[in-house]
C-alpha cells in the first residue's frame, strides 16, 4: 500500500471522501498522517476516528514560515509518505517546500483551471457569469494553482444558482475527482510530459 500524507485546514470533506474510498477497496492507499495548520480543524477528528495518525502544526507557534514547513516536512518523512495531498489546506507552500516534493503534491481546486485560481474559485466563476464551472485536480508547482492538470470535472451553472448551490454541486464532483486522481497515481498511470499529464492505459 502506497502511503500518502494529507494536509488540511478545515472540515475535511475531501479527506472523508478519500478515506471512504480506501475503506471500500477502491483506493490501494494508506493515509499515513493527516496534518493540519489548525488544531481545532474537524478534519483531525475525522482522521482520529478512523485510527489515522494526526498532527497539528500551527503557524503561530513557529518563529518563521521555514520552521513551520520544516515541521510539516519532518512529520511527512517520519510517516513514510510518498505523496502529499492538499485537501482544503489554506496556506500557500513555499517554492522550497514544493521542490522537495517535485510532482509529488496533489491539490484539488474548485474551478476549471487555469480560470479562477486562488481563493474562492466558485465565487469568482459565479460572479464572472460563466456557464460551466467545476473542479480541477492538479500537481502543485511554485505558482498558484498553476501545476500540471490531472483531471477535471465539469458542472453547469444554472440560471437559478446561487454561489452556495454552485459550490455544493462542485463539492460533490470534488469527492469523485480526488479519489479518481489518487487511484491513477497509486497505479502508476500518470505520466508528466511538460505541462501535460498523460493517463496511461
Amino acid at each position: 500500500m502506497r502511503k500518502v500524507g494529507v494536509l488540511v485546514s478545515g472540515r475535511g470533506s475531501n479527506l472523508q471522501a478519500v478515506m471512504d474510498r480506501i475503506a471500500d477497496g477502491y483506493l490501494p492507499l494508506e493515509i499515513a498522517v493527516v496534518i493540519s495548520d489548525k488544531a481545532d480543524a474537524y478534519a483531525l477528528e475525522r482522521a482520529a476516528k478512523a485510527g489515522i495518525k494526526t498532527v497539528a502544526i500551527e503557524r503561530k507557534g513557529c518563529a518563521s514560515k521555514d520552521e513551520f514547513e520544516d515541521k510539516i516536512q519532518a512529520a511527512l518523512v517520519d510517516a513514510g509518505c510518498e505523496l502529499v495531498v492538499l485537501a482544503g489546506f489554506m496556506r500557500i507552500l513555499s517554492g522550497s517546500f514544493v521542490n522537495k516534493w517535485h510532482h509529488k503534491i496533489i491539490n484539488i481546486h474548485p474551478a476549471l483551471l487555469p480560470s479562477f485560481p486562488g481563493l474562492h474559485g466558485q465565487r469568482q466563476a459565479f460572479e464572472y457569469g460563466v456557464k460551466f464551472s467545476g473542479c480541477t485536480v492538479h500537481f502543485v508547482d511554485e505558482g498558484t494553482d498553476s501545476g500540471p492538470i490531472i483531471l477535471q470535472k465539469v458542472v453547469p451553472v444554472l440560471d437559478d444558482d446561487t454561489e452556495d448551490t454552485l459550490a455544493d454541486r462542485i463539492l460533490v464532483q470534488e469527492h469523485i475527482a480526488m479519489p479518481e486522481a489518487l487511484k491513477l497515481w497509486a497505479e502508476g498511470k500518470l505520466q508528466i510530459e511538460g505541462r501535460k499529464v498523460r493517463i496511461l492505459a
